[in-house]
């Protein structure tokens, strides 16, 4: 998790974002994140522009998604953590 038990980064706070807006994370983790976005201004517009991408795309279901397309996002996503 954190790399001090006071304080997270701005790389965990890139890590965490999806899972704190989803309401996800443990109340500890929370409200580090909440504490660390509250006085970082470049973390504040990341969690801003999630937030922003989410309410602009809405809710896509695997459904609506053809296979060669899903199966080109999961290898840029494999790719892209391994980069």
């Amino acid at each position: 998790m954190a790399e001090s038990a006071d304080h997270i980064s701005c790389q965990e706070v890139v890590e965490l974002a999806t899972d704190y807006l989803d309401k996800a994370l443990p109340p500890d983790e929370a409200a580090l994140f909440e504490q660390h976005i509250n006085v970082c201004d470049g973390c504040i517009w990341y969690v801003e522009q999630i937030k922003a991408t989410a309410a602009a795309l809405g809710e896509i279901h695997e459904g609506d998604i053809s296979p060669e397309a899903k199966d080109r996002l999961l290898s840029a996503f494999r790719n892209w953590r391994g980069s």
